[in-house]
């Protein structure tokens, strides 16, 4: 799958995942660090790339609703950030990607699972 790493992920996360076999873009590496949220969602659009990030705001599918995007991963961090938790979570990530597809989804990744959000039917 097509992946962009927002700039709060590092370099661990994006070899994890490129050695799972997937096209992995970062923010930091397109000069997007100072990016608005919404800059940023319509780069991966227009890369048809889905966002794997640590920001909250993306896990409003109100302000972004996941039928507009190729899929956004947002990691939730427990308590304190630290690298084998990120790694962790990454990890759970990858394997996910391997059995289901995030295209158009908003995933929330918490330690050792993943909730999928689901809308509505009308």
């Amino acid at each position: 799958m097509r992946l962009k790493l927002d700039e709060n992920l590092g370099a661990g996360g994006r070899d994890l995942l490129a050695a799972r076999g997937h096209d992995v873009a970062t923010v930091s590496g397109q000069s997007l660090c100072a990016a608005d949220d919404h800059t940023v969602l319509a780069v991966c659009k227009a890369e048809s790339r889905a966002l794997i990030t640590l920001d909250l705001d993306f896990a409003n599918p109100l302000a972004y609703p996941p039928a507009s995007h190729v899929g956004v991963a947002v990691l939730r961090v427990p308590h304190r950030l630290s690298a084998g938790i990120l790694h962790e979570l990454i990890l759970t990530l990858a394997e996910s990607l391997e059995r289901e597809d995030l295209k158009g989804r908003l995933w929330i990744v918490e330690k050792g699972r993943i909730r999928v959000y689901q809308p509505q039917a009308e």
